[in-house]
C-alpha cells in the first residue's frame, strides 16, 4: 500500500506530518480518527481530523491535502443524495405541508359539501 506524509493542523498533532495510507486514487481518507488511551485506564478519547485541501493549490490534479482538527468530533456529511431529505422538506428542498393543512380524500378543497350526486 502506498502512503504519503500528510500535515496536521490544529489540536494535539499540530505541525506534525504523519504517513497516511492513500486510496487507489491517491487521496487520503476524508476522516482520520486517532484513538488516545486514558493513562488512568478509563475510557479514552478519539481525536477527529478532517481532510481539507492545502490553501494556495495551483492545479486541480495536483491537490495537496492536510488534516484539520475538529474539537467537537462532529463530521459533516458530504454526500448529498438526491433522494435524501431533511425533516419537513421534500426531494426538491421545498416545504412539505402538514397533515392538518390538506383536505381529506373525500372532501373538495373549495366547498364543504360532499362530491356525491344530488337527488
Amino acid at each position: 500500500m502506498k502512503s504519503e506524509d500528510i500535515p496536521f493542523v490544529g489540536g494535539p498533532l499540530d505541525g506534525r506530518s504523519l504517513p497516511v495510507l492513500v486510496t487507489a486514487t491517491g487521496n487520503p481518507p476524508k476522516v482520520y480518527k486517532v484513538p488516545v488511551p486514558d493513562p488512568d485506564g478509563g475510557t479514552g478519547t478519539v481525536l477527529v481530523y478532517v481532510r481539507e485541501p492545502v490553501p494556495g493549490g495551483k492545479a486541480v490534479q495536483l491537490v495537496k491535502w492536510q488534516y484539520a482538527y475538529r474539537p467537537d468530533g462532529k463530521v459533516e456529511r458530504s454526500v448529498k443524495w438526491p433522494w435524501s431529505k431533511k425533516d419537513g422538506q421534500d426531494r426538491k428542498g421545498e416545504e412539505v405541508e402538514e397533515a392538518g393543512d390538506r383536505p381529506e380524500s373525500g372532501e373538495s378543497a373549495g366547498s364543504g359539501e360532499g362530491t356525491g350526486a344530488s337527488a
